[in-house]
């Protein structure tokens, strides 16, 4: 089991006891099967970045509830010490900078994407916003039917509980903040 799958697991654990879950009751909730939870909690599989997702909006939960090991007040944070998630055969990485905290209720990413590389997202809880800025490249956001073009040096503010896909539509690698917002 690598650190992450046995953050994950701890945090997955802990997340369902507290809420007094069965693993059953977490797979309709979230609509990921009970095996793979299962599995998950045992430190047995390293889910898709998709999957911690619907786990994530399932439990009424942040991404970064599923992955942060422990707070510190005050921290220096390196990306070369964070461990990324990977999605479409690792041309997608997201980076959890700065997770999740019940006070402030916002969570921070960069997301790296390969050119010709996209990322699509379930639709999120309602009240919760999603903010990005590209910092290099240009994406093509897609909400529902309507796309936006960002390039560098944009950004843009939407409500998160629709779908929406992210594809690199420039020559090299896209860079992106992303914040989320829980109003809840």
């Amino acid at each position: 089991m690598d650190a992450l799958s046995g953050i994950i697991a701890s945090n997955l654990r802990k997340i369902r006891k507290d809420k007094k879950l069965s693993l059953d009751n977490v797979a309709d909730m979230t609509g990921v099967s009970k095996s793979m939870l299962g599995q998950t909690e045992r430190g047995e599989s390293s889910p898709t970045v998709a999957t911690l997702f619907k786990i994530a909006s399932g439990l009424h939960t942040s991404l970064t509830g599923l992955l942060e090991d422990e707070e510190r007040p005050m921290k220096v944070i390196n990306k070369e010490d964070l461990n990324p998630l990977f999605s479409n055969q690792g041309h997608y990485r997201l980076f959890p900078f700065f997770p999740y905290d019940d006070n402030k209720r916002f969570e921070i990413f960069v997301v790296e994407l390969d050119s010709d590389s996209f990322s699509e997202s379930l639709p999120r809880e309602d009240g919760v916003e999603t903010y990005i800025m590209v910092f290099q490249g240009n994406i093509q956001l897609k909400i529902m039917e309507q796309k936006f073009i960002l390039k560098e040096g944009c950004a843009m503010r939407f409500d998160a509980d629709q779908p929406h896909k992210y594809k690199n539509i420039g020559e090299g690698t896209a860079k992106i903040c992303q914040l989320m917002y829980y109003k809840k």
